[in-house]
């Protein structure tokens, strides 16, 4: 049987020699979904909210928040185009913006979206990610050849696998075969790490998985409790398999676990069964409920990574008040001195519902108004952005 502190014990020490990577820990994500939605058009939200064409400005902004760490996506289906064919043009773009501006961008290969001729349970996926892992990293040398590289090499597996595997609502449209393509993503996800390391040692894979927590209905039956404590633990078979502890076939290393990244909204927390969501504020004191920072706290208890809160927002008028609260619960983790190295609002600019491209989510720092002459306008939430102001002070790192 395998020691069960030796995980623990070589995390440990990897801690002590890992550099925080990161320029500022308040980040901003901008929403680079590429994916065919559920009617099976393509989505690129990087061109609907005009974020491409505003570049510039779009960085510019961030500076009165002095926000220099961002979450970009590389668009995959723009890229590979034809199969081993890549088109860097854009990224390149980006790339160089981002020098003028003095911005991190940390790079999401697949957030969600293949290339038409791919989907995960293609025999080849495994093979074409990899290989674009690899061009990545060639590509982005030839630009920077210095800086760390920090890479989410596939954005949620866990929620992707969901929703292309089990309730068919993106590629590959299935139903029922959620674990079929979360083995064969994760195959993928893998795959890359091992090509990303294999090209350049100073790089970091920051992962960015759902952070929930999934409980039985009240007076539950013990089979109801024991279903709920399945489902839960469910939400780290990402992190097992990257580590090697599960699916030890897949090859998966615990030195593929560098930064945690978890991603956490106002419905993240659920009852098994009836999907009913539990109220953010926790008004009805529910003993269910686990806050915030016991949720952060328990991921490092179990993996001594340091973490990332990857992606969080919250939609319409509660959004400065959702700020306040991940700011306090935050700020309680890094009392503790755990290593939390970040805080994400993504998106930073507001975004459309993938579906039905209406309506706009209004969840971002900015919204945006579609002009007369069709600009995505940008208008600062001045709600939100004093909230953020407030939480910076809070927790200024």
């Amino acid at each position: 049987m395998n020691n069960p502190f030796s995980f623990q014990e070589d995390a440990i020490c990897q801690i002590n020699t890992l550099e925080n990577p990161f320029k500022s820990f308040w980040m901003a994500g901008f929403e680079c979904t590429d994916k065919l939605n559920v009617f099976g058009k393509r989505v690129d939200f990087l061109n609907t909210t005009g974020h491409l064409q505003m570049l510039a400005e779009d960085y510019d902004n961030l500076k009165v928040f002095k926000i220099k760490t961002i979450r970009e996506g590389i668009r995959w289906s723009q890229v590979e185009k034809k199969p081993y064919e890549y088109d860097w043009s854009t990224v390149a773009f980006m790339m160089q913006c981002a020098g003028q501006k003095q911005i991190q961008q940390v790079w999401d290969i697949c957030h969600f979206g293949f290339p038409d001729d791919l989907t995960p349970l293609h025999p080849l996926f495994s093979k074409r990610f990899s290989a674009l892992c690899r061009a990545f990293i060639r590509f982005y040398r030839s630009i920077d050849t210095k800086s760390t590289i920090v890479i989410t090499p596939i954005n949620e597996v866990s929620f992707l696998s969901w929703l292309g595997g089990d309730v068919g609502a993106t590629v590959p449209y299935c139903r029922g075969y959620g674990w079929e393509v979360k083995y064969a993503l994760m195959k993928a996800y893998i795959s890359g790490i091992q090509a990303i390391k294999e090209e350049d040692d100073n790089t970091r894979i920051l992962t960015t998985e759902p952070l929930v927590n999934m409980v039985p209905p009240f007076n539950a039956t013990e089979e109801q409790q024991a279903r709920a404590r399945v489902m839960h633990e469910h939400q780290f078979q990402v992190l097992e398999i990257l580590s090697g502890r599960m699916c030890p076939e897949l090859n998966g290393k615990p030195e593929y676990l560098d930064i945690l990244g978890l991603n956490y909204y106002h419905n993240n927390q659920w009852i098994t069964g009836t999907f009913e969501f539990l109220p953010w504020k926790n008004d009805n004191n529910d003993p269910r409920w686990q806050s915030l920072s016991q949720l952060l706290m328990n991921v490092y208890k179990r993996y001594q990574k340091p973490l990332v809160l990857s992606e969080t927002s919250h939609p319409q008028e509660h959004r400065p008040y959702w700020l306040d609260f991940v700011a306090n619960e935050c700020a309680l983790v890094v009392a503790e001195d755990i290593p939390l190295w970040g805080i994400c609002w993504y998106p930073i600019i507001d975004r459309p519902d993938w579906d039905h491209f209406t309506p706009w989510h209004k969840a971002g720092i900015w919204d945006i108004e579609i002009s007369n002459d069709n600009i995505p306008v940008r208008q600062l939430h001045l709600p939100t952005a004093e909230a953020l102001i407030r939480a910076q002070k809070l927790i200024n790192i």
